[in-house]
């Protein structure tokens, strides 16, 4: 019996890796070109392959199916957590889809104690402090040549827009991962590390896919401001979602954490009202209204714990008087591709 031939070795060369996997992706192969470019910085880092990775992977999307997963959604689930449990906690050890979806659908959220290990907490809190400077830096006049690979904007392809969210998102001392391709890279490489993107899939049912605009690298201060909302309020109807609340630093005592109704909402709960800021986020009457009994609820993180939830989940961020240090943190909103809201713009993960 003949041997299979050997593998063929990926180009040493980042210039013969980014035209190998143009051609890749002239044939349809995606997935090859993505983790071509992946082993290609892996090896060795490059400003260039890791741009071309952020746009590879918002052109694969159009490749993507885009059939429902789970015939149901939300499913119906037994809760494993027990109903006099206020907040939901697993260890990242110990995660799977299952404990995602029975506490969402249960209580509408779940807390991860250690699920990021030390090492890429501080790698990751560092490319969020190299992102800022150079997205500053390009604010003040700087070239891409001079800000790449912490710094270069996103171009969508044609029939997206990114409208007027990265200037949103800038002034709340944040920017969008897809803005800082290294940092990116090495969330992404974080979410392999850790197992968290085939628990996603599964919980899912899909492979998932990452949003442009929800998708953020924050360093929030301890004056920030807050208000009440559900991302559903803007996000849409009919979606499936899930998004991963990351602490890269102690959160909770001298830092913002999270203000949270510990509980599942049904749908979205009245905005506009009752004093809110803006037209997509809910008043306090309103909250006063719907938690009924229920005390709010601020967890306490630290740096590499996480919560997932999703659009229905009510929050806010947690700002009390005294506190006097940054948060750093990282969210990361996935959809299901069959019922993606274009708008927020698709990244393959």
């Amino acid at each position: 019996m003949t041997a299979p031939p050997p593998a063929k070795r990926p180009p040493e060369r980042p210039i013969e890796a980014l035209a190998l996997a143009r051609e890749l992706e002239a044939n349809g192969r995606f997935a090859d070109a993505i983790e071509l470019l992946t082993e290609t910085n892996q090896r060795r880092r490059n400003a260039k392959v890791e741009r071309e990775l952020v746009l590879l992977r918002h052109r694969a999307f159009a490749a993507v199916p885009r059939r429902p997963g789970h015939d149901r959604w939300p499913p119906e689930v037994d809760d494993m957590f027990g109903p006099d449990v206020i907040v939901p906690e697993v260890l990242g050890s110990e995660l799977t889809a299952s404990h995602v979806r029975s506490a969402l659908v249960n209580h509408g959220f779940l807390v991860v104690r250690d699920l990021v290990p030390p090492a890429r907490v501080d790698q990751l809190k560092d490319d969020i402090d190299h992102a800022l400077v150079a997205a500053k830096a390009h604010v003040d006049g700087a070239s891409t040549a001079d800000t790449a690979p912490w710094w270069v904007p996103f171009k969508p392809t044609e029939g997206y827009s990114v409208g007027g969210g990265r200037q949103w998102i800038w002034e709340q001392g944040s920017v969008w991962a897809v803005d800082s391709p290294r940092s990116l890279f090495d969330l992404v490489e974080t979410f392999r590390e850790i197992g968290l993107d085939g628990t996603i899939a599964s919980y899912l049912g899909e492979t998932p896919a990452l949003s442009v605009k929800k998708c953020t690298l924050r360093r929030v201060p301890a004056d920030t401001g807050t208000n009440w909302h559900q991302d559903g309020a803007f996000l849409g109807q009919g979606i499936r979602t899930l998004n991963v609340w990351i602490a890269l630093s102690a959160c909770g005592d001298d830092s913002p954490s999270l203000d949270i109704v510990p509980k599942r909402m049904e749908g979205i709960v009245q905005t506009g009202t009752d004093g809110a800021l803006f037209d997509w986020s809910v008043g306090e009457g309103a909250v006063e209204r719907v938690r009924g009994d229920l005390s709010i609820v601020r967890p306490r993180f630290e740096a590499g714990d996480a919560m997932l939830f999703d659009e229905l989940f009510l929050h806010r961020t947690g700002v009390s008087e005294g506190m006097d240090r940054d948060r750093y943190t990282i969210e990361s909103w996935f959809f299901a591709p069959s019922s993606y809201p274009d708008e927020q713009i698709p990244v393959v993960f």
